[in-house]
């Protein structure tokens, strides 16, 4: 009888061992799938944690805009020229008088949005973009295009020309997940404008910036949509008198020859829209040829497209500063 009870304990204490190893088992495996279950509940936090839209305030307003969006539509070569630089597809984009650096957005992958000033609002509700962005050119139809889709203005504010240009690229490296791309190329831009600024303050010349339209010509000066030659190169105004306005202050070539500036720098807008009459041409006269813009050979002809059609963009704010830096001795 002994010798039964001491074999009975004996199977109870090795049962009970067995019980409470699979419980330990158990508990630990418990753990570990706790453990599990927490690190995936972190990383989807905090992947939920990154904004998929932003709030944007513009010149026109504020909205709320998608991060990363699919289809966009953009009403601004400037802009396009940014997009461009940091590898950003777009859908649609007014394909009349693109700048030629920015031709192979007449491909047929691209859908034909209209024209900056008038849109083909049939095309864009057939799109149906995620984002619209647009400038001055389109602002006037800017209430029509929100209601499509969400719209921002990108227009750069030309008396604050870097700021708001910086402003602009900071933004769309933010709405497209490009902060770092459109910080590198900011910096090297930068860099190119203090090595302009101190061969402008070396030179120590003076210049005066006209545009010419079929034979008129137009000077624009300090704070002007041309103006960051002034405000941000250094070159000092030969006039600092000139009114500030859209199509800048009509002037003559007597006008020229008073102010005789050391450098001439001209944008020539009938090479964009055409006419009869070509920057060259116009400026061909005793009076412009007296000066000592043109005897010094600094008339300088910027690329219009550059200036007039795209400016404000990564390509074309680098090429500005390029033109103006190759042509200060």
């Amino acid at each position: 009888m002994k010798k039964i009870l001491i074999l009975l304990s004996l199977l109870f204490i090795v049962l009970f061992a067995a019980a409470c190893g699979d419980d330990a088992e158990d508990s630990s495996t418990s753990k570990e799938d706790n453990k599990a279950a927490n690190a995936e509940s972190g990383e989807s936090e905090e992947a939920s944690s990154e904004p998929t839209e932003i709030e944007v305030t513009h010149q026109l307003g504020e909205t709320t805009v998608p991060v990363n969006p699919e289809k966009v539509v953009v009403f601004d070569y400037g802009t396009l020229d940014t997009l461009d630089k940091l590898g950003v597809e777009v859908t649609a984009i007014p394909q009349d008088n693109l700048p030629t650096y920015l031709e192979k957005y007449q491909d047929g992958k691209y859908e034909n949005a209209g024209t900056l000033f008038e849109p083909d609002f049939e095309k864009l509700a057939e799109i149906d973009p995620d984002l619209i962005i647009i400038s001055g050119r389109t602002s006037e139809v800017y209430d029509d295009l929100k209601e499509l889709a969400p719209t921002i203005y990108m227009g750069v504010d030309t008396t604050r020309y870097m700021d708001s240009f910086k402003e602009n690229v900071t933004l769309i490296g933010e709405i497209f997940g490009k902060e770092a791309e459109a910080e590198k190329e900011l910096a090297a831009i930068d860099e190119s404008i203090e090595e302009l600024k101190g061969k402008v303050s070396e030179s120590g010349k003076n210049g005066l910036i006209i545009l010419t339209n079929d034979g008129s010509i137009s000077a624009y000066g300090a704070g002007s949509r041309f103006g960051i030659i002034h405000d941000v190169f250094g070159v000092t105004p030969v006039d600092d008198t000139i009114e500030v306005a859209t199509h800048g202050q009509n002037v003559s070539f007597e006008y020229i020859a008073e102010k005789d500036p050391d450098y001439l720098f001209v944008i020539d807008r009938n090479k964009i829209v055409g006419g009869e009459y070509s920057a060259e041409k116009t400026l061909d006269n005793e009076l412009v040829n007296g000066t000592k813009a043109a005897t010094e050979d600094n008339i300088v002809y910027l690329n219009p497209e550059y200036w007039y059609v795209s400016g404000g963009g990564l390509i074309s704010v680098a090429e500005m500063v390029n033109e103006v830096s190759s042509n200060i001795e």
